[in-house]
């Protein structure tokens, strides 16, 4: 464990020691990131959009939650090349394959955003 306790329960302190680092996390993000800042915007454009064309309850969690995975996914992508970034400008072969792998996992998350809002929404135009 990251905090070497192995308490299951948490106090309140520590939930909200969490939710602050986490919401420092985000905000860094948003200043440091543009793709971050395009991504939310995407997202609070669809999001309700995919609330409205749902018709269950479940084809309105797999909209909202594809697009929360893109954002979600460039959050670890920012992380990963903040922390590459650390140790130099310099050019390396590895550094350079692991940003592309983070790239890579955002793109694999918005792929499966189009597959997703495709199956459950292009039926609906063609009948």
């Amino acid at each position: 464990m990251a905090d070497g306790e192995r308490r299951l329960l948490r106090s309140p302190a520590q939930v909200m020691r969490a939710a602050r680092w986490s919401m420092q996390g985000l905000a860094a993000c948003w200043r440091h990131e543009s793709s971050f800042r395009l991504e939310v915007a995407l997202f609070v454009v669809l999001a309700p959009l995919g609330l409205w064309l749902g018709q269950t309850m479940v084809e309105r969690v797999l909209l909202v939650t594809s697009l929360l995975a893109v954002i979600a996914m460039e959050v670890i992508n920012s992380a990963l090349e903040a922390a590459v970034d650390r140790f130099g400008p310099e050019r390396h072969e590895l550094v350079g394959r692991a940003k592309d792998m983070g790239s890579a996992a955002v793109f694999v998350c918005m792929v499966n955003v189009v597959v997703t809002w495709g199956l459950l929404l292009v039926p609906r135009l063609w009948s």
